[in-house]
């Protein structure tokens, strides 16, 4: 599988757009989640570790899983992560992980996966009964965010209802949408959702 991102990887946490959304949306995270010191959390589509960053000081463990090499190869070289994050490159809507999370995070990876409904029961196979999820993305947008023909871009953003019902027949329940940052692109605004579930 090639790796999308191998060439932004470099660059990623120098890009203000970036950083101002892993900001937001990990604070929209801490705010509408009650994480504690005995969790294991599984970040997917973790990237470099921003979302990662913001919450490892506050969990027990997390499990940064990545299809990209090179975005898990930035994560693994932040000091602060040392010890506290173990990297799993893997897809695992193909393969499972043998194991189960108090909560999954997820901040605007799940564009990136063709089948919706088959993550949210992955997610929902990987998370411990009680177990929490705190997803974010793009709300249903024009297809202006993308740049055209990009590769590895499955969904211009979501419709909340429709996410809804997939987490629902997943047999997810509590669920509860917040917009978590609004990006301003180029003159355009496009809101970030985060939406929590309970299984």
């Amino acid at each position: 599988m090639s790796d999308l991102f191998e060439e932004k990887a470099q660059d990623w946490d120098v890009n203000n757009m970036v950083l101002q959304l892993s900001s937001g949306i990990s604070r929209a995270i801490l705010n509408n989640v009650k994480l504690h010191a005995d969790m294991q959390v599984m970040d997917f589509g973790a990237g470099t570790g921003l979302i990662s960053g913001h919450i490892a000081p506050e969990v027990k463990k997390i499990t940064a899983v990545d299809i990209s090499e090179s975005m898990l190869q930035q994560l693994e070289q932040k000091p602060e992560l040392q010890g506290k994050v173990d990297t799993v490159c893997q897809d695992i809507l193909e393969q499972s992980l043998n194991q189960k999370f108090d909560i999954i995070v997820s901040a605007m990876a799940m564009h990136h996966v063709e089948d919706t409904a088959k993550m949210m029961q992955r997610f929902a196979e990987h998370l411990l009964e009680g177990g929490e999820l705190a997803l974010a993305d793009l709300d249903k947008e024009d297809g202006t965010f993308h740049p055209p023909g990009i590769e590895g871009v499955y969904h211009d953003g979501f419709e909340r209802d429709e996410l809804e019902k997939l987490m629902l027949d997943a047999g997810f329940s509590s669920i509860k949408f917040v917009t978590a940052h609004t990006v301003d692109k180029e003159g355009k605004e496009f809101p970030v959702f985060l939406v929590t579930a309970k299984k």
